[in-house]
């Protein structure tokens, strides 16, 4: 049951994540995404920034639970030491640091300043392609259909609105 909820968080979290970095690339540019306003957009780059923050939690916390992957909570932490699949691992703990510094200085936006938050938010576009290299390489529905399917569907959204946002 645990091995379920991990998998069905990260999956869920790759969905998200890609949402957000896929409109947080969009409102960079400065126009309006179909019509909608900026702000609208922003909302909800956001909120689905924040659930997928939420589903990484709850994929990270009841791996550790997990009898077959027998994470130790150092290994969320401390990249490239789990002794499960080390390097594929050592991928998801260092996006989920990563994250985790993303999210702190968003919390943070108004005392450090547009310029530092900027740069720092500016690891969103290492982040994602480390993720889902993550759960392609741990994952155990990696060489499943549906999942290669999504993969490419995220990675065509985000690569996507990267051509977009730097050819516009």
């Amino acid at each position: 049951m645990i091995w379920y909820i991990a998998r069905g968080a990260g999956v869920m979290a790759l969905l998200m994540l890609t949402v957000s970095v896929t409109l947080g690339i969009a409102t960079r540019q400065g126009k309006t995404l179909a019509g909608l306003p900026r702000f609208a957009v922003a909302t909800v780059h956001r909120n689905a920034s924040l659930i997928g923050l939420g589903l990484v939690l709850t994929h990270v916390l009841t791996l550790l639970f997990d009898s077959y992957a027998n994470l130790n909570p150092i290994d969320l932490l401390v990249p490239f030491v789990g002794s499960y699949r080390t390097f594929w691992l050592g991928l998801g703990t260092l996006a989920f640091d990563l994250l985790l510094i993303v999210l702190i200085t968003s919390l943070n936006r108004a005392r450090l300043g547009l310029r530092t938050w900027r740069a720092v938010h500016w690891t969103a576009y290492a982040i994602w392609p480390i993720a889902l290299a993550h759960g392609l390489g741990t994952g155990t529905d990696a060489t499943q259909l549906w999942m290669g399917v999504l993969a490419v569907g995220c990675a065509t959204a985000v690569a996507t609105a990267a051509t977009w946002r730097f050819v516009t």
